[in-house]
Order: structure tokens, then C-alpha cells, then sequence
């Protein structure tokens, strides 16, 4: 608000039930005059972001639930990292029965490989979106709309 009040900001989408003043109601995206840089800012590796970036979804069978875990393609116990690389989410079944083996040992082919997500900013924007809370975003971040 403080930057559309200075003019550097200017509002595109707005949430017409939140108002701010009689002419102004809260706005959900805004569009800066001038180009600011932003600082990279890498995201981290948790729990969290993995299943957010898998979906919630077993990577071996598709499975989505509750019962959901992290496995290390590469097993730790053979040399494997913890990196964004080397992590998925997988169902308890599917993590008991792969075990101590890769996934190719196991002949249980990943659905997706792991990856590390390009931008903790558009990670962040598509778990708004996924969420139903700003589904306005959508056409503003590269990837969707």
C-alpha cells in the first residue's frame, strides 16, 4: 500500500470483500513502475516444500494420503545426499518395499525425477494458487495462465 500511495506501485487485481478506504480495496497483485531488483533467495529443502513440490503424491504408485514419507532414490546408507535431486515423496508401502535399493534394483520406476524448483518465489505463488487463496496470480506467473 505504501508504495502504491508513493506511486511506484500500481494496483491489477483487487479483493473486492477486503476495503481499505471508501475508494480503495485491498490489492492482491500489484505491478512496480520501475524494476526492482530482488535478492535470489534459495529455497530450502524441508519436508514441506518436498511434498508441495510432488503434490502431495506418492512418486512410485500415486498414491495420495496421509501416510505419505520421504525417500532418497539414492539410499544414504549408499552414498546418497539429502538434495532436492536425490529426494521424493513416496506412500509407506511404496518406501518399505523399495528399502535399501534403488529404484531401478526395486523395478519401481519414478513417476517424475526429483528436482530442484527454479524459483522460491513461483514455488511459493503455485502453492497460493494450488490453494484456492489467490487464484488470480495464476496469469501473472510464467508457467500458468
Amino acid at each position: 500500500m505504501v508504495m502504491m500511495l508513493k506511486g511506484k506501485a500500481e494496483s491489477l487485481e483487487q479483493d473486492s470483500s477486503k476495503q481499505i478506504r471508501p475508494d480503495t480495496m485491498l490489492p492482491t497483485v500489484i505491478r512496480l513502475r520501475h524494476f526492482v531488483r530482488v535478492p535470489f533467495k534459495e529455497l530450502p529443502l524441508t519436508r514441506k516444500n518436498i511434498l508441495q513440490r510432488d503434490n502431495s503424491c506418492c512418486q512410485y504408485c500415486g498414491y495420495s494420503g496421509d501416510k505419505l514419507s520421504i525417500d532418497h532414490v539414492i539410499p544414504r546408507s549408499r552414498g546418497g545426499q539429502d538434495s532436492w535431486e536425490n529426494v521424493t515423496t513416496a506412500c509407506l508401502a511404496c518406501n518399505v518395499l523399495k528399502g535399501n535399493r534403488t529404484p531401478q534394483e526395486a523395478e519401481m520406476p519414478l513417476r517424475r525425477l526429483p528436482y530442484r524448483p527454479l524459483s522460491s518465489l513461483n514455488f511459493e505463488a503455485s502453492k497460493q494458487i494450488h490453494s484456492g487463496k489467490h487464484k488470480e496470480w495464476s496469469k501473472y506467473v510464467i508457467g500458468w495462465g
